[in-house]
């Protein structure tokens, strides 16, 4: 089966003023299966958004290609936008001065869309799914922050393009909102096989939306992996440790990765072991410093924790100009890690 997207070789030096050049991706290589929800995380300044917008021929490489459904961004560009919806975080992706209704029969002419019945149907559709029908007439300058994101969606989808690339699509909804978002977004894989691509910094929705995830930092790749292989890799490295009474937060420092809550008397230490740290050192650690020990247990890791521990150990791994050099545990997490 042809992927939906490949990304080979990827890079982007953003030019600036004598030395100042900004490498906001580097030598990305990348392919998302087709009919998944794949997650693209990481923190600002990752890359994510501009490896997107490349792929949605807005910003054009350094070095490297896109191929959605086989087709290059670059060489094929207009039947590769014919496979791509994108909704892209912190623009205007619709008119504002223009109602719903208009806003979907405009997009969809202009992605290609010529039988004015077809258009029509997958408009009502899409508004209807949407909870929009009823503001279809409103000026979409009118509407709340979810509607106007809402509206954006549907005009993303209205030519039913194969691939959809939604960035921060549930950024500023209201619960209610961010879970029409959701749950649409699961049935536009699950019941109509398409390919969406999610980045977004709520990793509670990656975890729970998301087939396949991929983890940048500062413009290279940390991991990319199933998101349930993910968390059974960093199953074997997470723990809990339950000490009688409370520690001083200098205690907490000593012991990096691990985060320090209150429960019932008790402080609870959360967090990853390293070749560097291990649990046989936390539990004499607590026993030199006097603090009593009820409890060491493996931990269930989510996402978010992943997330946090992946870029934390390359924010502390030198990176040089041929490309990343690590080693010790970090070198041998990433290389298992990485897919």
């Amino acid at each position: 089966m042809k992927a939906a997207i490949e990304i080979e070789s990827l890079s982007k030096i953003f030019r600036g003023r004598g030395s100042d050049d900004i490498e906001a991706v580097s030598q990305l290589d990348l392919t998302v299966e087709p009919g998944q929800v794949f997650g693209f995380l990481g923190s600002n300044g990752a890359g994510k958004t501009t490896t997107i917008k490349m792929a949605c021929g807005l910003v054009q490489p350094t070095t490297g290609t896109v191929r959605l459904n086989g087709y290059d961004v670059r060489r094929q560009r207009g039947q590769a936008m014919q496979q791509i919806g994108a909704v892209l975080e912190g623009t205007r992706n619709v008119y504002w001065r223009m109602n719903a209704w208009q806003n979907l029969l405009y997009f969809g002419r202009i992605k290609g869309v010529t039988s004015g019945r077809i258009l029509k149907a997958r408009a009502e559709q899409l508004l209807r799914e949407l909870d929009l029908w009823e503001r279809r007439k409103d000026p979409v300058g009118e509407y709340s922050r979810g509607m106007q994101q809402k509206v954006a969606i549907a005009a993303a989808l209205i030519a039913d393009p194969p691939i959809v690339l939604l960035d921060e699509p549930t950024l500023g909804l209201d619960v209610q909102a961010s879970r029409t978002v959701r749950e649409w977004i699961s049935q536009l894989t699950k019941e109509r096989g398409k390919t969406v691509v999610l980045t977004t910094h709520q990793l509670d929705m990656a975890e729970n939306l998301c087939d396949r995830v991929a983890i940048m930092s500062r413009g290279r790749l940390l991991a990319h992996r199933p998101t349930t292989e993910l968390l059974d890799l960093f199953r074997r490295e997470f723990y809990q440790i339950r000490l009688r009474g409370s520690i001083i937060p200098a205690d907490v420092e000593m012991m990096p990765g691990f985060s320090a809550s209150q429960e019932n008397g008790h402080t609870v230490l959360a967090g990853a072991v390293s070749e560097e740290l291990s649990v046989f050192d936390l539990v004499d650690w607590a026993r030199r410093a006097g603090l009593d020990l009820v409890s060491v247990t493996p931990a269930e890791p989510n996402l978010e924790e992943i997330f946090i521990e992946l870029v934390e150990r390359a924010d502390q791994a030198p990176w040089q100009d041929s490309g990343v050099e690590q080693n010790g545990s970090y070198s041998r997490a990433i290389s298992e890690i990485g897919g």
